[in-house]
């Protein structure tokens, strides 16, 4: 199965896929803290047509964050496949870091997406809300699960109903993990 190509969305109008998506469930990183919750990515188009990325965590109420950009990896392609880059802050020169983004499933409404990349070591049920109906997540899963993926290594993530606001609380520069679970090192 792992062989076979992924299944990507075509035609996602950029524009109505940007804003605030919640974590429901990833393929968890070891660098990611264990404990992390409220995971979330906020996606602004940039006037370049790139897109301005967001990914924010919680730990132990710590703001874990890193920015970065996406653009399409063949501006030709009405594939929804997506490079995602991060600056690595703690080095320097700065070094870029690029990894992968293919949009596997994304409904009508642009409420909910199934995220991956084509080594499938990585997993992301993204959600306008805080929470998916289990219908809908269950439908996910058996899609990632069609497309070759290992889903006993899906990890729920907490979502609380009250999402903690921006910039609130003591700043955490472990945002390294996100980049590393990037690389899959």
């Amino acid at each position: 199965m792992a062989n076979k190509e992924l299944q990507v969305v075509k035609g996602v109008d950029l524009k109505r896929y940007m804003g605030r998506w919640y974590e429901i469930a990833s393929f968890p990183s070891r660098f990611q803290p264990k404990n992390g919750e409220n995971t979330r990515a906020t996606y602004t188009l940039r006037d370049d047509g790139t897109v301005n990325v967001l990914n924010e965590t919680w730990n132990d109420g710590k703001r874990g964050y890193i920015e970065g950009s996406a653009y399409k990896a063949d501006p030709n392609s009405d594939e929804a496949k997506l490079k995602v880059k991060f600056y690595v802050p703690p080095f320097l020169p700065i070094i870029p870091v690029v990894g992968d983004y293919w949009v596997l499933f994304l409904d009508e409404d642009y409420q909910y997406a199934l995220i991956g990349e084509p080594t499938r070591k990585y997993l992301w049920i993204l959600c306008r809300q805080t929470h998916l109906d289990d219908e809908i997540y269950n439908q996910l899963v058996e899609k990632a699960n069609e497309e070759g993926y290992d889903m006993s290594k899906l990890h729920k993530t907490p979502q609380s109903d009250t999402p903690p606001e921006g910039e609130e609380g003591p700043k955490d520069t472990k945002g390294i993990w996100w980049i590393k679970s990037l690389l899959g090192k």
